[in-house]
């Protein structure tokens, strides 16, 4: 799902699916915007995710309470930014200087995940993606599920940028 807005810098646009994946794949931490009472708090949350048909789910795992889960209860509407394949270029002249990235970023709805299964299931796709295993240990020990609260965010809209060297994927 992709954002209607046109994106200024089209040549860094990335729209084919396979390649937003290798974007989420390259990064490991997701800085979630919720809202609060005063503007928008900020939280840098490791994650995994599932890319089906181009819908994106993302999965963050922490404590069960506190002022993340206490705002998403109250305001699920959340924004999402994840960034990495960072580098200097360097130019001649100072504004011939740039910086190299990747990004995927968007606006989702987050809801708390309370169906056991379900919170396995998000366990086994966060830790897959942060460490490249598998852990067996979730389908050995299903109680694992209820010491850790998972949040689920469905993006509704994102976009995937790259600005990488030539040869650099």
């Amino acid at each position: 799902i992709k954002e209607d807005d046109e994106m200024r810098r089209k040549e860094r646009e990335v729209v084919k699916s396979e390649e937003i994946a290798e974007v989420l794949d390259s990064c490991k931490v997701c800085r979630l915007g919720v809202q609060d009472e005063d503007g928008v708090y900020i939280v840098p949350l490791n994650y995994g995710y599932v890319m089906e048909n181009g819908v994106l789910t993302l999965y963050f795992h922490g404590a069960k309470e506190g002022k993340k889960m206490e705002l998403i209860r109250k305001a699920p509407k959340v924004g999402f930014e994840i960034d990495g394949g960072r580098g200097l270029q360097e130019g001649d002249k100072a504004c011939q200087y740039s910086y190299y990235f990747v990004s995927v970023i968007g606006k989702g709805t987050a809801q708390v995940v309370e169906d056991p299964e379900e919170k396995l299931h998000a366990l086994e796709i966060l830790m897959k993606h942060q460490t490249g295993k598998e852990f067996p240990e979730f389908k050995e020990n299903p109680k694992l599920e209820k010491a850790v609260g998972i949040l689920k965010v469905e993006a509704e809209t994102y976009t995937c940028k790259k600005h990488q060297p030539a040869g650099i994927q």
